[in-house]
């Protein structure tokens, strides 16, 4: 038994790399002015087991381009601004997001365009 649940565990830890590796070439797909290696830390990090974040859900699961719009946006709210940062200062997520929205979606925009 001890044996089958490890080659079990080694097939979908090989199953959950494919889909990280399947999510970061959609990435790549959609926003193909992404810095080299920055969609494997995206895909790694929205598809983590059992984090809740957008990579999980079925959207993610289909290669959906709006949840991979909504995994690149929020790497970028913590990668490109100010986001903890105001966080830290006492903003609540929803005025914060709003102040770095401009910000996000000029890195987006490019990002979308190839630059």
């Amino acid at each position: 038994r001890a044996r089958r649940r490890e080659r079990d565990s080694e097939r979908r830890a090989g199953l959950d790399q494919q889909y990280v590796e399947g999510f970061a070439a959609r990435v790549r797909q959609v926003f193909p002015g992404c810095p080299p290696g920055r969609e494997i830390e995206i895909a790694e990090h929205a598809c983590q087991k059992y984090s809740g974040r957008v990579g999980r859900s079925a959207a993610a699961k289909a290669l959906d381009a709006q949840a991979v719009r909504l995994a690149v946006t929020a790497h970028l709210r913590h990668a490109e601004t100010e986001y903890d940062s105001l966080l830290a200062m006492g903003l609540d997520r929803w005025e914060a997001r709003a102040q770095v929205a401009g910000a996000v979606a000029r890195v987006l925009a490019r990002w979308e365009l190839g630059e």
